[in-house]
């Protein structure tokens, strides 16, 4: 049975942090306003203590995003075929100590969310690079190595890439979960 690893953040789930951003400051940022790949950067380099106390002790960044459209739906369909690994990054280099707690917000959202995954199936690790299996679908595309087939999920971090940047690195833009179903199911 083919291996699929599944990130977590920005291709499962969406919307998690600029919601955070954006009640913390109270503003309203849309993805247009962020230029990098990490969201809050845009907190302002005095309130980043204080914003990061809030992130990790007073919210659970996880009840603040929605589920991309089809995208449990796909998840269940694909576990029926392949064996579904879902893996998403958690360490966080400002703060090594309390990073933890967004481990345990994720598990949670995930055993919650995909019941029909086993947890025994699910990876923490900021290297994903590393791991070897047969598909990933993913966000970064850094994350998208040691693969056969490589599927970029559009993200407003990554939508700017050249189609023929992507096509000579073997990877494929998908747009939703709709066209993963698509690739992945009709066989």
């Amino acid at each position: 049975m083919k291996k699929i690893l599944i990130d977590m953040d920005d291709t499962i789930l969406v919307d998690c942090y600029l919601e955070v951003v954006n009640e913390y400051l109270n503003t309203n940022y849309t993805y247009k306003d962020i230029k990098k790949y990490w969201v809050d950067e845009i907190i302002p380099k005095e309130k980043e203590a204080e914003y990061l106390d809030y992130f990790y002790n007073k919210i659970n960044v996880y009840d603040y995003g929605h589920v991309q459209e089809n995208a449990i739906h796909v998840i269940e369909q694909l576990n029926k075929y392949y064996d579904v690994l879902i893996c998403s990054a958690y360490i966080d280099h400002r703060d090594l100590e309390i990073c933890s707690k967004i481990l345990t917000h994720k598990h949670n959202w995930l055993v919650k969310n995909l019941p029909f995954i086993k947890p025994e199936n699910f990876i923490f690790t900021n290297r994903k690079d590393v791991i070897p299996t047969d598909i990933k679908i993913d966000d970064k595309v850094e994350n998208l190595k040691t693969c056969e087939t490589k599927l970029l999920i559009t993200a407003y971090h990554n939508k700017n890439i050249p189609i023929e940047e992507l096509k000579a690195q073997n990877i494929i833009r998908v747009n939703d979960w709709n066209q993963i179903a698509e690739i992945l199911l009709n066989h």
